[in-house]
């Protein structure tokens, strides 16, 4: 037997969260409407496939059909930019008949 004692507490025993009230204004609520402001702000997005670097030269000779060969394999993950800052990694899927992006991991960075 460990000397360790046992901490956990039973479920029967624990107390469920407060909820509320939808006329009551928390943090939450402050915060959205501080957010309002900047919701109409336009911002870039960009779902980076991956990368490859070549001479000018070789650039000159890219035509129609030619197949650039970039630095991630098929399956990896892709990074997604907004406005040049990498918020999140995902994976390409197929809507209907346009590409887009599932986003399956958030970067969070400090400042």
């Amino acid at each position: 037997m460990s000397d360790e004692q046992d901490t956990s507490i039973p479920l029967d025993e624990l107390e469920a969260p407060q909820r509320v009230l939808e006329d009551e204004k928390g943090p939450s609520a402050d915060s959205a409407a501080d957010l309002e402001a900047v919701f109409d702000v336009p911002v870039r997005i960009s779902a980076v496939l991956g990368h490859s670097k070549m001479h000018v030269s070789d650039l000159l000779k890219l035509a129609s059909g030619t197949v650039l060969e970039l630095d991630r394999k098929v399956g990896e993950a892709i990074d997604i930019y907004v406005n040049d800052r990498l918020v999140a990694r995902g994976e390409v899927v197929l809507v209907e008949d346009k590409l887009g992006v599932t986003m399956t991991e958030i970067i969070k960075t400090d400042r």
